[in-house]
């Protein structure tokens, strides 16, 4: 259970910073004409993207506390 909640925070945080940087790659093409870019969405979506990362983190670090607590009762 802890490997696969260990896994999915991961994965959380891959998409979150895959967000990001889609949205950052958005916002660089602002005001070339190359893409109409509302940076008011944009900044939304960065912070749903920093949100997104820091629960998935939250995930990981529970389940590495999960495992450091099983370690030391088996111990």
């Amino acid at each position: 259970m802890t490997i696969s909640a260990i896994a999915s925070g991961a994965a959380g945080m891959h998409r979150a910073a895959a967000r990001l940087e889609a949205s950052a790659s958005r916002v660089a093409r602002f005001g070339t004409g190359l893409q109409d870019v509302d940076l008011t969405t944009e900044m939304v979506e960065t912070m749903m993207a920093q949100t997104d990362f820091k629960a998935a983190a939250t995930v990981v670090r529970a389940a590495d506390r999960m495992t450091q607590t099983t370690i030391d009762i088996l111990a």
